[in-house]
């Protein structure tokens, strides 16, 4: 009985030992070890800051920051998106001054089954040899048939044909 007494006490001992030995390990254990960006640090319940860009605080003092988003590169005053539209539509808009060459940015309206209605080219309103935004419009006479639904494109305009340089902007439009 003694014996077994005694083989408790070594086993509750060793226990101790074995605990007091990984206890600084358990203590030490970043909670926060795996946050690397502003998208892990919010899901791990950091402390989002209003500012501009937002900032997300976690508790050991780490900080980071959202990334913005980039300006978009053409911007459409009319039509929005999904507008009701009719010829002759006129679209007026921005768009970066690298989307332009001579000053004229390609415009296309197609309807739903993928057919060109128009295709031409809207025109700067200012100097366009920028990178910043510069004022385009255009109009578009076109017979929708019976299409019910098309979609405005406006494309960067490169006269290179180089693939990689290629980029478009579209919004879906009702016909009236």
């Amino acid at each position: 009985m003694e014996t077994k007494r005694i083989l408790q006490v070594i086993v509750i001992l060793l226990l101790i030992g074995i605990a007091w030995l990984l206890w600084p390990k358990l203590k030490n254990q970043e909670p926060y070890a795996t946050v690397s960006d502003f998208g892990s640090c919010q899901i791990a319940g950091g402390l989002i800051q209003e500012s501009h860009p937002a900032v997300c605080r976690l508790p050991d003092g780490r900080t980071f920051t959202a990334e913005e988003s980039p300006a978009p590169e053409v911007v459409l005053d009319y039509p929005k998106y999904g507008d009701v539209v009719k010829s002759p539509l006129t679209i007026v808009g921005k768009a970066r001054g690298t989307w332009f060459f001579e000053a004229n940015v390609p415009v296309t309206l197609k309807d739903d089954k993928g057919n060109v209605l128009i295709k031409t080219g809207g025109h700067a309103q200012s100097d366009w040899m920028t990178t910043d935004y510069v004022p385009f419009s255009t109009t578009l006479v076109f017979d929708p048939k019976d299409a019910q639904f098309g979609v405005l494109i406006i494309n960067k305009d490169n006269p290179s044909a180089n693939p990689d340089l290629d980029s478009s902007f579209a919004i879906p439009v009702k016909f009236k």
